[in-house]
Parts: structure tokens; sequence; C-alpha cells
């Protein structure tokens, strides 16, 4: 019996915030002086690098936690379980609940416990935690369902990423553009019908790469008042990124004896469409390949980076036909791989 997903489920916020809303922002450089360029540059530039064109933001009323219980009941639908059979509920994120109003993450109890509690499961032994992995942490938390299960301690797993990354953002930082929200949700169980874990593959570097991703204060001088911010050294990450993730990709692939040409689609996370494309091509580069067309899915022109919520709402989205030409079948090979704060890697070969 195979250990997959079963069951997929995603939460797409309705405010759609495009490039053109940041003309107005009062862009800093880090030590607070002003750029030389005029805000339309900027985003031109940045459009450029990212891809991104626009991206969600979740409405006031609505928390990380809430954004993840709207794709968690989908996820449990789509599998056609009751939600009572659930061992883990397993939550990536890395802010907590973030309210409009507030300039700290809640995480006390976990969010893991408010999706148990919203979606009304009444069994204590589904047990309910939290995973703090960065940008790659739904992807542990498949291998961390999968281990669960293959191990005899548990049949069903709900895994759930989701952030709100526009309530951490400092708007003088034209890295904020960068961010969105969203969630996305899946049940992983040992079924016929599953797909299967062929391998995968887990590391962190955390010497002197620990804090390429860290929390700092505004640049704007005069807005420093203690509140700290999501901030990123962009140019180490992308050097990082298409450094290990490549190797990192292809000791995942060799791990799971499937050679490279049966591979039809990865899933890469959503963190920069020029960096993607670089880990990708020097992926196949590896093994003297070029890119194939259609490969790499994207979703970031219009969804911007949600963090741990970009594959598991990618994947969804092309499972259902939610994408123009992109789509997978039922055996097919397929590749998620993720880079992200700690610095953290990771990778599953998974046959749909």
């Amino acid at each position: 019996m195979n250990i997959g997903i079963t069951g997929t489920g995603s939460y797409l916020p309705s405010i759609v915030t495009k490039n053109s809303d940041f003309e107005n922002h009062d862009f800093l450089n880090e030590d607070g002086t002003p750029f030389k360029h005029p805000n339309e540059v900027i985003i031109q530039k940045f459009q450029g690098i990212t891809g991104i064109s626009e991206r969600r933001y979740a409405a006031d009323n609505l928390n990380t936690s809430k954004l993840a219980f709207f794709a968690a009941e989908k996820a449990i639908t789509d599998a056609k379980i009751d939600k009572e059979e659930l061992d883990y509920i397993i939550f990536a994120h890395n802010f907590g609940d973030v309210s409009i109003s507030q300039s700290q993450g809640d995480a006390l109890p976990s969010l893991a416990t408010r999706v148990k509690h919203q979606l009304q499961i009444k069994n204590p032994k589904c047990v309910a935690y939290d995973l703090l992995f960065g940008c790659p942490g739904w992807i542990e938390g498949i291998i961390q369902a999968h281990a669960f299960i293959k191990s005899g301690i548990a049949k069903k797993c709900l895994v759930i990423g989701a952030e709100t990354l526009s309530r951490i953002v400092d708007k003088h930082d034209r890295d904020s553009m960068i961010y969105s929200d969203g969630a996305g949700a899946t049940i992983v169980e040992a079924s016929e019908n599953a797909g299967q874990i062929l391998s995968h593959n887990s590391a962190t570097y955390a010497n002197e790469e620990a804090f390429f991703l860290f929390f700092g204060e505004s640049y704007s001088k005069t807005a420093q008042d203690g509140t700290l911010y999501i901030k990123m050294y962009g140019r180490k990450i992308y050097e990082f990124a298409v450094t290990y993730v490549p190797q990192a990709m292809k000791d995942c692939l060799d791990k799971s004896g499937v050679p490279i040409t049966e591979v039809k689609k990865i899933f890469i996370h959503q963190a920069n469409e020029k960096m993607d494309e670089a880990i990708v091509k020097r992926f196949y580069k590896l093994f003297d390949m070029d890119m194939p067309d259609g490969i790499m899915p994207m979703s970031i022109e219009k969804l911007g980076n949600s963090s741990v919520a970009t594959i598991p709402t990618l994947y969804d989205m092309v499972k259902n036909g939610k994408m123009e030409n992109q789509s997978i079948k039922k055996g097919d090979v397929v590749i998620f791989a993720s880079v992200g704060a700690g610095m953290n890697i990771n990778a599953i070969v998974y046959r749909v």
C-alpha cells in the first residue's frame, strides 16, 4: 500500500495588490537614505527579476490559522475522509497569527491546535503541532507525515502550509513587494489510491548562512519603534540557492532510482522567478540536459511569495486544472523542492 497525498486544498486571499499600488511608497536603502531612481523604475526592475506583477493579501478579519482552516476543509473533502480519523495535524508556518492591528505573532495555542478547534475535531488522539522550518516547512511536514505512517504510529495526517507575510513587512523596504498571503493543505495517508513518496532529502546550513533571513528594524529611522520586520540578504540567498539546491534535487532523484527523463513536473518554492529558473536549469545541467519547456509551473507572477504556502497551493492548482497549459495525471513523477530560512533545503520525488 502506498503512502502519499490523497487530497489537496488551497485558499487564495481575495485582495489583489498590483505593482502599481506601490508607486507612492517611500522606499529606502538599508541606511535610511532614499533611492536614486523613482519608484516606477524600482518596480520595473523588481518585476523583471522576481516575475511578480501582483500578489494576494488576506482580508483584515482573517489570519493565518483561518486561511489554513479554509484550505484544510477542502483537502479533507477532496480526500473523502472522516476528519475524526486524522492522527496528526502538522502546520508549517513561521510567524503565527499576526492580526492587522498587532506587531507580533501569536502562536499560543499553536496554529495547528487552532485549526483542529475550527474543524471541530473531537478525537483527542489527533495530535496537532506547528512546524517552523522556513519556506521548506510544508515539504518537511510531508516528510514527517510519511515517517509517522511508515512507522505505523499514524494512518492519516493533515499537512498545512500557510502564512500572512503581508503583516510582517517593512513598507520602506522594496523587498516588501515580494511577500504575499495564502494557504495550502494536503491529506497524507496509506491507501491504494494514494501516490507514492519515492525518496526525500533535507539539509540545514547554519553557519554563515543561518541569518540570511532575519528579523530587523524598519529602514525608516523615524519609524523605528522596536517593531521588527522580515529582512533578507537577497543576493546571498540567490547564490546559496543556485549553488546547493540543484545538487540536493539530484541526490534525491538518484536515491529514488527514477531516470531524469521520467520527471514530468518540478514544483519549486515560488521565491523568485529568475532564481527558480536558475535552480532548475542547473539541476538539468547536472544531467547534461537542457531544462524542458513547461517542466516548472509558476504561480509567483499573480500570487507572489507566500512562503510555506507556495508549493501546496501550486500543486493544488495544477492537480485541479486551474493553471493554463499545466497538468499532471496519475502515475506521473514530480519533484517538490524548496529553500528558505535556516538556511534549509529539501526535496521529495513523488509519483502522483
